[in-house]
């Protein structure tokens, strides 16, 4: 809570106090039986958490990124794969509430924001991942519609939810041809691939979307045709320190287990606790977990104060934790030896759940190069 505010230590302990009635006990069941929290969420939506960053008029609480970073940590700590579809929906909703007319914003966001519906962000295909601007899901315009044609890769929640953002190409190569239309569940050829079997975030599904001639009003594009893109990363600047903000959680929950355990497991006739090595591993633990936590909130400053260097803060902070955290979950795992490795203990779902978080919302390979594109450009 260091350098919080009054009003964001309120909504941090709301959000820990949520995570550890209504998430906590469910987490392992979630993840075991691949159960897609809705009613959960719904609960989680009353209090504020469907559309964190929204503007109020259209049912957002209208908080900070922060603040959003501060609830998004705090129910991470009572489940990362749960949390974490929920951070991609409160990015949904908010780039229709920012780049959508008043028509778009007050059809879509208020049955969003309560999580009476669901968002998924489609922009990954097949064939483009870090390389997005490559896109080939192309929406050719026909009068007042668009026809839609092509698939979509790794889509959370895909075929559970109601709502779809979609990127597709409306012009020529490159970004400056991609627009951002928004789709709903029913649509004629819109269709849903397999479930996805993953290692961790069990409790979203995951699948493959796919187009076939699917006919969407051109009411439903956000934007003007060829800003997609532009929106697209815009969205991802805030989902960046969404995901990072996830990762701070799963590690603070893996540091508390860790501490637990050392404390309680007893080797060579003493508490593991007793062991200077285990002490400083902890110690070292603890201190890369504020130091990521100090980055991802400098970030969220930034990009609600909308600074010029926010985009490249927003890549820091996400590379920065999401590599951090793993290792503070993967080092609180080993503490537990053999232990750790059974699914009866939580430090081994906080390490499948966030292993990914290194790979989407942009890799930490293509945060690398942002970061180096940013410094060597002057």
């Amino acid at each position: 809570s260091a350098g919080l505010t009054e009003e964001q230590k309120e909504f941090q302990k709301v959000a820990l106090d949520f995570a550890t009635k209504e998430m906590a006990p469910h987490m392992a069941e979630w993840d075991e039986k691949e159960i897609f929290p809705v009613e959960t969420m719904r609960k989680a939506a009353q209090l504020g958490f469907g559309g964190i960053y929204v503007k109020p008029d259209v049912g957002g609480s209208g908080l900070s990124r922060l603040d959003t970073s501060v609830i998004f940590e705090a129910l991470s700590t009572g489940c990362t794969s749960t949390t974490a579809y929920m951070s991609i929906h409160n990015m949904c909703v908010w780039m229709i509430d920012t780049f959508g007319n008043e028509e778009q914003r007050r059809r879509f966001c208020p049955s969003l924001c309560s999580m009476e519906k669901f968002a998924s962000y489609c922009l990954t295909e097949p064939g483009s991942g870090s390389d997005a601007a490559s896109l080939l899901t192309s929406a050719q315009r026909k009068g007042d519609t668009y026809v839609l044609n092509g698939s979509k890769a790794f889509i959370s929640g895909g075929g559970d939810t109601d709502v779809y953002v979609v990127m597709c190409r409306t012009g020529g190569p490159g970004p400056k041809g991609i627009s951002c239309l928004v789709l709903e569940k029913g649509t004629p050829g819109l269709s849903f691939g397999k479930k996805e079997r993953k290692v961790g975030w069990n409790s979203q599904p995951t699948r493959a979307v796919i187009f076939e001639d699917c006919v969407v009003p051109v009411g439903n594009r956000l934007g003007a045709e060829g800003q997609g893109f532009s929106i697209a990363m815009k969205g991802l600047n805030g989902g960046r320190i969404n995901i990072a903000s996830c990762s701070l959680g799963a590690a603070h929950a893996s540091v508390l287990l860790a501490q637990e355990h050392l404390t309680v497991r007893k080797q060579f006739g003493e508490p593991l606790a007793n062991n200077q090595y285990l002490q400083f591993r902890l110690a070292e633990m603890a201190t890369r977990l504020v130091a990521a936590r100090l980055m991802v909130r400098n970030a969220a400053r930034a990009l609600q104060e909308g600074r010029e260097d926010a985009a490249v803060l927003c890549s820091m902070a996400k590379l920065f934790a999401t590599d951090e955290c793993f290792a503070i979950c993967n080092q609180a795992l080993q503490m537990h030896g053999g232990y750790g490795y059974l699914k009866d203990y939580a430090v081994q779902q906080f390490v499948r759940d966030i292993r990914v978080h290194q790979i989407l919302e942009g890799t930490n390979e293509v945060m690398r190069m942002i970061v180096a594109r940013n410094l060597l450009q002057g």
